[in-house]
């Protein structure tokens, strides 16, 4: 199984494989308000590819915490129904949380299962004070410090991000 960078060869594919995952009206849902003002982060988007073909996604959107930090929101992540449970799920996460680290994102926000996210360091105590633009199951609503203390004290609602600076710039400042 090999991680490679998203590019515009996979827009469509990726795409696809959304719609079989989370079906068609995935882009009624509370995160997607958040994904609308800026595009995915391009160091942080990545596919896994079988014979050609891509097979899992996951993306990283840029998102404004309560107190104008920059923050990352994940997802979505789908991998295709039939290959599921065969690790490339978590592979991508890992390989992402690892990368948005590395590149000096303070903290990761996820509307997930909770029994999934937590082995990646996701709780939802963390963004127990944090709000999305809409409805969602609380329980699902988790974060992710990078950098530790990231989101102390932080609370209030989750804005759109503005378009991720490259990765250079963010870690000079840190």
């Amino acid at each position: 199984m090999k991680i490679i960078p998203q590019g515009p060869i996979h827009g469509a594919a990726i795409e696809r494989l959304l719609d079989l995952t989370f079906g068609h009206d995935r882009r009624n849902k509370t995160v997607y308000r958040l994904r609308e003002a800026a595009p995915a982060v391009s160091s942080l988007s990545f596919v896994i590819e079988r014979d050609g073909a891509v097979v899992a996604s996951l993306r990283f959107w840029p998102v404004t915490l309560p107190n104008h930090a920059q923050a990352l929101l994940l997802g979505p992540l789908a991998v295709l129904p039939e290959l599921s449970g065969q690790g490339m799920g978590r592979a991508l996460v890992r390989h992402g949380m690892a990368q948005a680290k590395a590149e000096g994102w303070p903290a990761v926000l996820v509307v997930g299962e909770p029994s999934y996210y937590e082995p990646f360091g996701f709780s939802r105590a963390a963004a127990e004070h944090l709000r999305l633009p809409g409805w969602v199951e609380l329980p699902r609503f988790q974060a992710a410090e990078l950098i530790p203390g990231a989101l102390d004290g932080v609370e209030g609602p989750i804005k759109p991000g503005r378009p991720a600076k490259p990765a250079w710039t963010r870690k000079a400042k840190a």
